[in-house]
């Protein structure tokens, strides 16, 4: 249900980092920015402590740590020109 979804941490030491939900558990949603937390081990976060943002990733674009961070970059860089 939220696995591809585009989050943001608000709370932990990764406080407002951007991130991909790439699988769930009944702890909580495992996530993964492609950098500090990579795909092959990513950080489990209570669903508590995420803000969930618009945007929802397709299959291909968060099946490699590359892809993860391409498609971040993509998605906020026009985030960030308007602010």
């Amino acid at each position: 249900m939220y696995v591809g979804q585009v989050v943001c941490s608000i709370s932990g030491h990764d406080k407002g980092c951007f991130m991909v939900v790439v699988g769930e558990d009944t702890k909580g949603l495992y996530v993964s920015d492609g950098k500090y937390h990579r795909i092959e081990k990513p950080k489990c976060k209570n669903i508590k402590h995420l803000s969930f943002t618009d945007f929802k990733l397709d299959s291909q674009q968060y099946q490699t740590n590359k892809a993860i961070r391409k498609a971040i970059f993509e998605i906020f860089k026009g985030y960030k020109e308007e602010a």
